[in-house]
């Protein structure tokens, strides 16, 4: 009879809620994986997680393992057996090898050959049988961002083991694991729950848990969660709602066992502070969600919701307890902002010469001067230099807010204090927005900046950390890239693609390479990386192999114009003409690559061609060279692609009518080398050959 329900709840101490969301996955394929290694079929695994407890809970499995019998192939029959039908001593070895009897072989033709064949049969136990090592090795192969042992067991886990669950139905599945017995005894809520209760049946676990205040289930959890704050948020004065941060709402999930929500408030001299700061304090020290009025346009409000994991008869007693410790953070924040601004934000760039960037590459001072260096050389290049003083100042203040008493609390927030610290000290709003912006995109899905002088010193900024990283050996390895290169060519690429600027970017890391005095072994692999990075961000838009590695070769160096080409490409790519066309090109690569010892330089000869159709082949190449040569240096790719179709009937009537492999030498030789003219055209728009593989 089949089980009903496999049980593993690891009992601990309060896991970090970062944590459980990776344990989570983690632990289900880990199980899957185990339990097809072992030959037990199952129905469904479903995992569950609170603070103090990881859930596995398996149903309809089988109760013995699948049986299997595995063959493996021997000698030749002419080898393993001798003129008298006796096993010779390779068939006898072959035997022992696989545990088995000699006389049990079995023999099976293979390609006219017949082979001996010893077969195993896997013995099935009884899956209850099965499972206590099956449990142990699960629970061994969890990993985290950081474990801790907490006795003598040498065992590590995220957080110290109390206790371990594991049922098979009503049937106890006996292991341990750092020294703690598996058993059917639980603990429910740590505050309003019995410390132990006995699970008779794995059937009842959830329930038993329900009724001692634990929603295990985390989705059933994070709906009433939900629900508490939505009731919460009617019970707020006037406008008001609650922002619902799905990052704050995860994070509140894996504290609590129960969640019972709360709202609180602070003075309303508190809103006198930047808004970012606020949600700062609030979200990454208490994880409130913060609660903002409808009618100021969404501006924040002086209130806030949390979530506690103890429901108490008075929970006002909860909510002045965190007004309390708010009140205290945001009194430390108030501090920091009014201090900070006694002295204008120019005053701290000084302050910058002594801290170290990198120890190899100077200090944070160094490092601003040098990106205002090539910010300056990227508007001159590129006709900005009606914002070349801002992109000046904004450079020059860039990262002044970093030595200020509220970045050094909030490390976050830089960026985001420069911009109100140049603000309050009088600067241009163009410069104090740039200040924040220089930080953007932050994120894959992140917003870009608005304004051009942010966008101009964040790819500066970017482009100098990549070069004098690379200049000092801190390029990407496999997997570690301790200082987001990766990340910084990725957010070079979106600003581009986001502002539409066509920068050559092999211009200005070689122009960030002489500010560096990088040299050119290490600018060719500076140069190199950026591509790869480019082809790598156009395939995760989705944009197929050979067409990202055409647009690459083509515009490689001007990211957003290669985006570009993709994008007229991929507006023709089913036209009949453009196939049409690749199918030509993959016949002109052919024909040529076969024939290379044929081809002679120069021009083809007019006066060898006598059918029409290379004599028009010959006048269409020769009438596109130029236009398609413009349209590819104003990156008019529009026009190329119109230029492409009025080209692609031309090749194919040449092969309709033409025999290229004539028997007169001399005319043949002509035809390969019209074919290398048109060869050259197909070069200079990509290798079009390519795309014929998609």
């Amino acid at each position: 009879m089949p089980i009903k329900n496999v049980l593993l709840e690891i009992g601990t101490e309060e896991i970090p809620s970062r944590f459980i969301p990776d344990s989570l996955a983690a632990m289900k394929a880990k199980a899957e994986s185990l339990f097809a290694l072992n030959r037990i079929d199952f129905k469904d695994i479903k995992t569950y997680a609170t603070p103090r407890r990881l859930v596995l809970i398996i149903t309809g499995v089988n109760d013995s393992q699948n049986e299997q019998v595995e063959k493996f192939k021997g000698p030749p029959v002419s080898n393993a057996y001798d003129e008298n039908g006796e096993p010779t001593k390779a068939a006898i070895g072959f035997a022992k090898s696989r545990g088995v009897d000699v006389n049990n072989l079995s023999e099976e033709e293979i390609n006219g050959v017949k082979y001996v064949f010893a077969e195993i049969k896997q013995e099935s136990k009884n899956t209850i049988d099965v499972l206590p090592e099956i449990m142990k090795s699960l629970i061994e192969s969890l990993a985290f961002p950081k474990s801790m042992y907490w006795d003598k067991s040498g065992v590590k886990f995220a957080r110290p083991i109390r206790w371990i669950a594991a049922l098979a139905d009503d049937k106890v599945i006996p292991f341990s694991y750092g020294g703690v017995v598996s058993g059917r005894l639980t603990s429910g809520h740590r505050f309003m729950g019995r410390k132990a209760i006995e699970i008779a049946n794995a059937s009842e676990f959830l329930d038993k848990l329900y009724d001692n205040n634990v929603i295990l289930d985390q989705e059933k959890r994070l709906q009433k969660m939900r629900a508490s704050i939505a009731d919460l948020q009617k019970d707020l004065p006037g406008n008001l709602e609650v922002e619902m941060d799905e990052k704050i709402l995860e994070e509140n999930l894996y504290l609590v066992e129960y969640p019972v929500p709360f709202a609180g408030s602070f003075d309303e001299r508190y809103l006198d502070i930047p808004e970012e700061v606020l949600t700062t304090s609030m979200k990454k020290n208490q994880k409130y969600l913060a609660v903002r009025n409808k009618d100021k346009k969404g501006r924040l409000a002086n209130y806030f919701v949390g979530v506690s994991n103890n429901r108490v008869p008075d929970m006002n007693v909860i909510r002045e307890g965190n007004e309390r410790v708010l009140r205290a953070r945001l009194e430390d924040a108030a501090f920091f902002w009014h201090e900070d601004r006694k002295i204008p934000l120019a005053s701290y760039v000084e302050r910058l010469k002594s801290v170290t960037y990198q120890e190899k590459l100077g200090s944070i001072y160094d490092k601003v001067m040098l990106t205002k260096k090539l910010a300056l050389w990227l508007c001159g290049k590129y006709g900005f230099d009606d914002i070349a003083g801002f992109v000046d100042r904004a450079a020059y203040l860039s990262k002044a807010d970093l030595v200020t008493s509220m970045v050094f609390e909030f490390p976050e927030l830089q960026g985001v204090m420069g911009r109100e610290y140049a603000r309050s000290s009088g600067e241009d709003p163009r410069v104090a927005l740039a200040i924040h912006e220089q930080y953007l995109p932050q994120t894959a899905s992140d917003k870009v900046p608005t304004d051009d002088v942010g966008a101009v010193l964040g790819i500066a900024e970017r482009l100098h950390i990549i070069t004098a990283c690379h200049k000092v050996g801190l390029e990407p390895t496999g997997s570690q890239d301790p200082y987001a290169l990766r990340r910084a060519a990725r957010c070079i690429n979106e600003i581009l693609f986001a502002r539409k600027y066509s920068f050559d970017i092999t211009e200005a890391i070689k122009e960030s390479c002489s500010i560096n005095e990088v040299n050119e072994e290490i600018c060719s692999k500076i140069l190199e990386f950026m591509k790869q990075r480019l082809q790598v961000q156009l395939r995760e838009r989705g944009y197929d192999y050979e067409l990202v590695a055409l647009a690459v070769e083509v515009a490689g160096n001007v990211p957003y114009q290669a985006l570009k080409l993709i994008l007229a490409l991929n507006e023709v790519m089913s036209s009949e003409w453009f196939t049409g066309l690749v199918s030509s090109a993959v016949r002109v690569k052919n024909i040529l690559q076969k024939n290379s010892g044929e081809i002679k330089a120069g021009e083809p000869d007019e006066s060898l061609m006598n059918v029409k159709a290379e004599k028009d082949l010959f006048a269409e190449v020769s009438r596109l060279e130029t236009p398609v040569k413009y349209a590819l240096e104003v990156y008019d790719w529009t026009e190329l692609t119109h230029l492409l179709s009025e080209l692609s009937p031309v090749v194919a009537a040449f092969f309709e009518s033409v025999m290229v492999m004539d028997k007169d030498e001399r005319v043949r030789a002509n035809r390969l080398a019209l074919l290398a003219k048109c060869n050259k055209l197909f070069q200079e728009t990509g290798d079009l050959s390519a795309l014929s593989h998609k």
